[in-house]
Order: structure tokens, then C-alpha cells, then sequence
């Protein structure tokens, strides 16, 4: 006995959009209720002293790289063979000391020139190294 001649059976379905509508509200609630602040900036007072700044004077050991090659170490021309040749005359310029290495190197030098410079620093054991730049006029 079949009760439901001519009625075609509906497949039950899940209806996405009051759930859409929903999420959407939670996720307006939560941007504007989350506040987005730094802990970083606390509010601190430094100690204050009375003794004057000492001016600590580092060693600088100045290495110059002209655009052609040429080798300068604190002024005095070196010539280069290896990185070897230019850590001797650097440790010769420190005294034993730990100095900083100043790399005064032409715009127009090449790249390998400035490396050189930082392997000799480094086989001297000099691990502070800058650069020197100037600022366009």
C-alpha cells in the first residue's frame, strides 16, 4: 500500500545562510570589542646620577680601499698579497689591543676589495667591524 502516489519525497537540507549571518555578528562583536595595545611601552623613570660622562676612547683601526686596489692601513700604505698580509699589519696598528676596524672603501671599489678587508679582520681576530659613509650634500 503506498499512501504517497504523486508526492515526490524532499531530500531534508541544511540551510548555511542563518549560519553565515551568525558568525558574521561574533566576528564584528570580537573586532570591536578586542583592544590591540603594546605591553612594550612601560612607563618607567631611569635613575639619575650626578658624575659626569667618561668619553671611553676606542682603538679604531682605519683600513682604506682606494677604487684602483690600494691598501691603507691607519694611513700607511700596505701591500696586499693575502688576507694574511693585511691581518699582520692591522694587528701591528693595535698593539695588542681590541680594536674596531673602520672599512673607508670607495663607491667604485669592488666587492671582492671590501671582503678581503673583512678576512683580514677576522684572521686577526678583530670581530668589530663598520663601515664608513658620508652623507649626500
Amino acid at each position: 500500500m503506498n499512501f504517497r502516489r504523486g508526492r515526490v519525497r524532499e531530500e531534508p537540507e541544511i540551510n548555511f545562510i542563518p549560519l553565515i549571518d551568525v558568525m558574521l555578528v561574533i566576528l564584528i562583536f570580537l573586532m570591536a570589542t578586542t583592544t590591540y595595545s603594546k605591553f612594550a611601552e612601560l612607563k618607567i623613570a631611569l635613575p639619575t646620577a650626578t658624575a659626569e660622562k667618561q668619553e671611553a676612547k676606542t682603538l679604531e683601526v682605519e683600513v682604506t680601499v682606494a677604487h684602483n686596489g690600494v691598501y691603507t692601513v691607519n694611513g700607511k700604505a700596505v701591500s696586499y698579497q693575502s688576507p694574511e698580509s693585511l691581518a699582520e699589519a692591522m694587528r701591528a696598528e693595535a698593539n695588542g689591543q681590541e680594536p674596531v676596524i673602520v672599512i673607508n672603501a670607495d663607491s667604485a671599489t669592488s666587492h671582492q676589495s671590501v671582503v678581503n678587508v673583512m678576512e683580514a679582520a677576522r684572521l686577526a681576530g678583530f670581530g668589530k667591524l663598520t663601515f664608513a659613509t658620508q652623507t649626500p650634500n
